[in-house]
């Protein structure tokens, strides 16, 4: 009896992906104009696609967040790349944490948005793709191998005081104080 071979799974039709990419950019506008309590039918409408088609594709508020989240977080770590070639190592890590606040801001929705990005591993399969947190520490890393920065510190401690200052009786201006706040651990941190 000959084995069977389940089916590859098919590719998305293209109209499929076109609606996938649109929802998604409809939900980071729509989630960065009324934050965490933007609808889902809100970025449905915005998309200019059913319900179903949203839920089709995100079949819960948490699924939407995450692979919006996903999209922040693969810019997050180019830039992380980016930076480590071409800046020295601590204003690299200066640099990228400018770029994680501005991401944070984008969203109006911090604590939710830090946990996905944080959490949010692309393709672990794919062995070139790492996740937020490792890039901020490899960032991080290479500053102590360069004899920049102590080693005794958690790098994700950064991100946890930029979070701290964007939710615990958050500012209008909590984003400069986010970026002052990691700029003042960061010079604290040099050797």
């Amino acid at each position: 009896m000959p084995d069977i071979v389940p089916p590859a799974p098919r590719k998305a039709r293209a109209d499929g992906q076109r609606n996938r990419a649109l929802i998604l950019k409809e939900a980071k506008r729509v989630l960065a104009e009324k934050g965490a309590g933007a609808s889902l039918d809100e970025i449905a409408q915005a998309a200019g696609v059913g319900n179903g088609t949203l839920y089709r594709h995100f079949p819960t508020r948490a699924a939407l967040l995450e692979a919006v989240c996903a999209e922040d977080a693969r810019g997050l770590i180019d830039t992380a790349t980016e930076l480590a070639a071409t800046h020295a190592p601590v204003d690299a890590l200066v640099e990228w944490m400018k770029a994680f606040v501005e991401c944070l801001a984008t969203k109006q929705i911090v604590a939710e948005t830090t946990s996905a990005l944080l959490s949010t591993s692309l393709d672990r399969d794919d062995e070139s793709c790492a996740d937020v947190g490792e890039a901020l520490t490899m960032l991080f890393n290479r500053a102590v191998e360069h004899g920049c920065l102590r080693r005794d510190f958690d790098p994700l401690d950064l991100v946890r005081a930029v979070t701290g200052v964007a939710t615990v009786s958050p500012s209008p201006d909590w984003q400069e104080n986010a970026r002052r706040l990691s700029g003042a651990i960061i010079a604290g941190l040099r050797t």
